[in-house]
């Protein structure tokens, strides 16, 4: 294994009679900074010349800004939006994607102490209704919207952005209505009312509204303080000490719109005077290349993905000798988070790490959403295998309360979000009457007898269910092993079977891997694909054999239908991150439900015993 300096977390546990379970670390949480600002301050005074961020402009070259470029343009740019009067009842949101102007707007505002929000390109660009972005413009009432390119937001702006409301775009300005270039807010630099306005932000100042995903309803506005955004940086550093001695140099696609590329990745690079790289790949068959080639060129200290990204990039990696070694040679982690990686992956990236150097990197991962900022418990040793969560970071307070059979997880710190902007009623209802967040996850000790082994995911509450059996039936533990078991041919996978004598599912398979199985070409349709006679084989024999592996009515999936076209964002049943809303996409295809019920089986269905 590789040598990293990672923090220790070993937990302080309380059970108490009623079966509570409270743990916490037995470290205490370093100090932090009032404002997540500060940071870069401290950084332009100790390293001006450090490159602070980087994207790829169109002649392929890095654009490279210092941290003192950058906090020169932040103040200039701030001196621009308090002359526009903007304020917390008029925040700024943001429509487009990652890229330096994103980030100087949004450190522009978190310094003169105005609100913004990022919000997800896909509300813009590949919504047909845009519902979800007028509800988000109603909500936050905004003075000002900014997009990168206003031809490719051009749609979206005029759909949901009221004429009284001041549109800034990089490029591109809309022709019949009035449109500010962001190089215009660029202007002159104000020492005294930046000086001013910096005086009267402070830790409960909010910095930003984030949007929940909306995976279990609709997305709702998290008010993000600056308090939860410091104190998250410093369980972080906790964490990962070597951050302190190193500053991490990131390569990231992740986006901005959500706490995990934010608020957890963007602010660590800030907070310990690092360097991010914007990457403009993702994980798609167009985007994947793109990230392998940003890898070739910058080698990262820290390694962020969600499961599916590594799993992309693995026949790049095996690909290309000069990528990996590029990529591991300075690397102390891999960290994954936003879904359950599979053993697979796991297995392919140590096997590449060893071939390419001789050493594992290791693989750790953490828990926490939107509303805690979003690091709550980590993994920071070597645990072997996927999937374990940790134990609560420095500063954090886990309740574990019994929930129908499992351990419902609630939390408490200062990483916490003080509720929902303008909604009153969600706030009251997140928090217990001790002020625990309900994170709405459960939870189970990896070794019931030793809580220093940590934790694993147990399933999202809501998404349980029960048989007509009475027999309960634990969504995501299932929903897990069914993706692992069909392994790359599905996506994912909805699972019905409420108050039903046994569990039937809606598949969503992985288009261009069934392509591949069925011999198709492009022009082939996913209906076509889904309906081929090797794919639809291969289904019914390893649904046979997931089915004679299982031990009981609650792991067992009897039926299954393939579907052909996938979760629409516009219905709720896709969240923008590509996550499922399991409850919507069983009410939007209720009649394939009652099909796949059906006493006599459609030849849509594939059965388990066919």
């Amino acid at each position: 294994m590789r040598a990293v300096q990672l923090g220790a977390l070993d937990a302080v546990v309380d059970r108490r009679p009623d079966g509570t379970i409270y743990l916490r670390s037995r470290q205490a949480l370093e100090n932090f900074h009032d404002t997540i600002g500060q940071s870069l301050e401290h950084w332009a005074r100790v390293a001006p010349d450090r490159v602070y961020l980087a994207q790829r402009g169109t002649d392929g070259n890095w654009r490279k800004l210092t941290y003192a470029e950058t906090l020169d343009q932040v103040k200039r740019i701030g001196a621009a939006l308090l002359r526009r009067g903007l304020s917390t009842d008029r925040p700024i949101v943001i429509l487009s994607g990652n890229d330096i102007e994103h980030a100087l707007l949004g450190l522009a505002a978190m310094m003169v102490g105005i609100p913004y929000a990022p919000i997800s390109p896909a509300y813009s660009l590949m919504s047909s209704d845009f519902g979800k972005l007028r509800m988000i413009i109603e909500l936050l009432t905004p003075g000002m919207v900014f997009a990168a390119d206003g031809m490719a937001f051009g749609r979206a702006l005029y759909a949901t952005v009221p004429d009284n409301i001041e549109l800034v775009v990089t490029k591109n300005p809309l022709g019949d209505r009035p449109t500010t270039l962001f190089a215009d807010l660029m202007g002159a630099d104000d020492a005294g009312g930046i000086a001013a306005a910096r005086a009267q932000v402070g830790p409960d100042t909010i910095a930003k509204f984030l949007f929940t995903s909306g995976s279990t309803g609709t997305p709702k506005a998290v008010i993000n303080t600056h308090r939860m955004l410091s104190s998250n940086q410093a369980m972080l550093r906790g964490n990962l000490p070597f951050v302190k001695d190193e500053p991490p140099v990131i390569v990231d696609w992740l986006p901005w719109s959500h706490t995990f590329g934010s608020n957890h990745n963007f602010n660590l690079v800030l907070v310990n005077g690092g360097s991010f790289y914007i990457d403009d790949g993702n994980p798609t068959p167009p985007g994947v290349p793109k990230t392998a080639r940003n890898l070739r060129d910058i080698a990262p200290t820290i390694y962020f993905n969600v499961p599916k990204g590594f799993e992309a990039l693995i026949p790049h990696f095996r690909a290309d000798e000069a990528l990996r070694r590029n990529f591991f040679s300075r690397l102390n982690v891999l960290f994954y988070a936003g879904a359950g990686l599979n053993q697979a992956t796991y297995d392919e990236m140590n096997d590449i790490a060893v071939d390419t150097t001789g050493e594992r990197v290791i693989f750790i991962s953490s828990l926490g959403s939107t509303e805690t900022a979003p690091a709550a418990l980590a993994c920071t040793w070597d645990f072997g295998r996927p999937g374990n969560i940790g134990l609560p970071c420095r500063g954090v307070e886990l309740k574990l309360v019994p929930n129908e059979g499992k351990l419902e997880a609630r939390l408490r710190g200062p990483h916490i979000t003080p509720g929902y902007w303008r909604h009153r009623e969600h706030t009251e209802g997140a928090f217990d009457e001790e002020g625990f967040y309900k994170l709405g996850d459960a939870l189970k000790f990896a070794d019931p007898n030793d809580p220093d082994k940590g934790l694993l995911f147990d399933g999202r509450i809501a998404e349980d269910y029960k048989l007509s059996t009475g027999t309960w039936v634990s969504v995501g533990p299932l929903r897990g092993r069914f993706v692992d078991h069909f392994a790359p041919y599905v996506r994912d996978v909805v699972l019905a079977g409420a108050d039903r004598d046994y569990i039937a599912a809606l598949v969503f398979p992985d288009v261009e891997a069934c392509r591949k199985l069925a011999g198709l070409g492009p022009d082939a349709t996913p209906a076509e694909i889904v309906a081929a006679p090797t794919v639809r084989l291969l289904f019914a024999e390893q649904l046979f054999a997931l089915a004679a592996d299982s031990k009981g009515s609650s792991t067992r999936v009897e039926r299954i239908i393939l579907m052909a076209e996938p979760p629409s964002m516009d219905k709720g049943e896709a969240t923008d991150k590509g996550s499922i809303n399991q409850r919507a996409v069983l009410g939007t295809r209720a009649a394939l439900v009652e099909e796949l019920y059906a006493e006599t089986a459609s030849p849509n269905v594939i059965r388990s015993d066919s």
